[in-house]
């Protein structure tokens, strides 16, 4: 397919908020610069008519092994090759000018089918180890975009390709950008945050309202907490708290999750992309319970990233009970300046300009104009 510098830029992103939400930045960022954008991703999430309002979308077969093995990938295989001989129609009909990928097995059958076509293609990482399918397209694409400098199982021969941009965060988060932290004051109320990532977490369930209820009583009068929480589980949550007489607000879901982080002293959360990014570009500190069996410890890795900055203290879920919760909370809650002090180290670890760095790589590459080095080098 010959170049189209003008055509829509397509992006590939699918599964969950860490995959979806950097490609929601991406698109807003690029509107404003008059770009047509069009969204290919798998059946499974709903609501991208508002996420990526203005966009053509189309959905393609994708499938994600069940286990790790080569039986796995076997089972999977015909889904996914549906999936690329639809991407392959629909990009021949598009005629974008570049495809950018953001991870996850719903990409696959897209980034195959631009790179079947010899549309410039790259794709961004979100975390601190390169996933599964990027690794794979990497030996066959122009650029790597990446949320750190170095992530693992990047392979020498493709660490050319590697561009630092950091993880575009939505507009939602940007109107939060490095708001003012402010610690709790000795008798002041403790803004709490709980949640779980955007499929929620039942462990935070599990443990948190017990842990914040062995908090000494003066503590536990001063706390408001904001959880999310499943709805099979908020009756239960709610009880606890009240009988603890911990002042709390209880959803499935809040779609103004940037301010309410900008309006908390302490996060507990998971560590996935999209949570990482949006804690350091607002800054804020936090306590983080990395997903167990996240596939090559991504969540764990990422954590391990902001524990060693000063930004937040990581307890794996194995570790994570009531009575350990407790102790760190009470002396974490009573002292002010290492809040203040994680928070500052959060907002160094964010990258407030990663959307623009992104867009820039992208239209450069659908123009042909410039070198994915040159672009790393002039973005640092």
């Amino acid at each position: 397919m010959s170049l189209r510098p003008s055509g829509p830029v397509v992006i590939a992103a699918g599964g969950t908020g860490g995959h979806l939400f950097p490609g929601q930045a991406l698109a807003q960022e690029l509107r404003r610069r008059g770009r047509q954008i069009v969204l290919i991703t798998d059946e499974r999430v709903q609501r991208f008519d508002t996420l990526f309002p203005g966009a053509d979308i189309f959905h393609v077969p994708s499938a994600t092994p069940n286990d790790r093995g080569l039986a796995g990938l076997i089972k999977a295989a015909p889904k996914i090759m549906s999936g690329i001989g639809h991407a392959y129609g629909i990009l021949g009909r598009v005629e974008p000018s570049v495809v950018i990928g953001f991870g996850g097995y719903p990409t696959l059958p897209p980034i195959a089918a631009a790179i079947l076509r010899g549309i410039p293609t790259c794709v961004h990482e979100q975390n601190a180890v390169l996933g599964r399918v990027n690794r794979l397209v990497a030996p066959y694409i122009r650029a790597i975009a990446s949320t750190f400098a170095g992530p693992k199982f990047l392979r020498a021969k493709d660490a050319a390709k590697l561009v630092v941009t950091g993880n575009p965060v939505r507009d939602a988060v940007t109107a939060h950008a490095a708001s003012p932290y402010v610690a709790p004051t000795e008798a002041g109320r403790i803004e709490l945050l709980v949640f779980g990532g955007s499929q929620g977490a039942r462990v935070m369930s599990d443990v948190v309202p017990g842990a914040l209820a062995r908090l000494p009583q003066a503590m536990r009068a001063r706390l408001h907490v904001v959880q999310q929480a499943r709805p099979e589980d908020i009756d239960r949550v709610r009880a606890q708290y009240a009988a603890a007489g911990i002042a709390a607000d209880l959803e499935s879901f809040f779609d103004d999750m940037p301010a309410r982080i900008a309006t908390a002293h302490l996060i507990i959360g998971r560590s996935g992309a999209s949570t990482i990014a949006e804690l350091t570009v607002i800054g804020r500190p936090s306590i983080l319970v990395p997903l167990p069996h996240s596939l090559d410890n991504d969540q764990k890795a990422n954590a391990e990233k902001l524990q060693a900055a000063g930004a937040g203290l990581m307890i794996e879920q194995k570790n994570f009970t009531e009575d350990s919760l407790a102790a760190e909370l009470t002396k974490l809650l009573a002292d002010a300046p290492r809040l203040q002090s994680a928070a500052k180290a959060a907002l160094g670890q964010g990258a407030p300009d990663a959307v623009r760095r992104l867009a820039d790589l992208v239209e450069s590459l659908g123009r042909g104009d410039v070198a994915p080095l040159q672009i790393a080098q002039e973005t640092r």
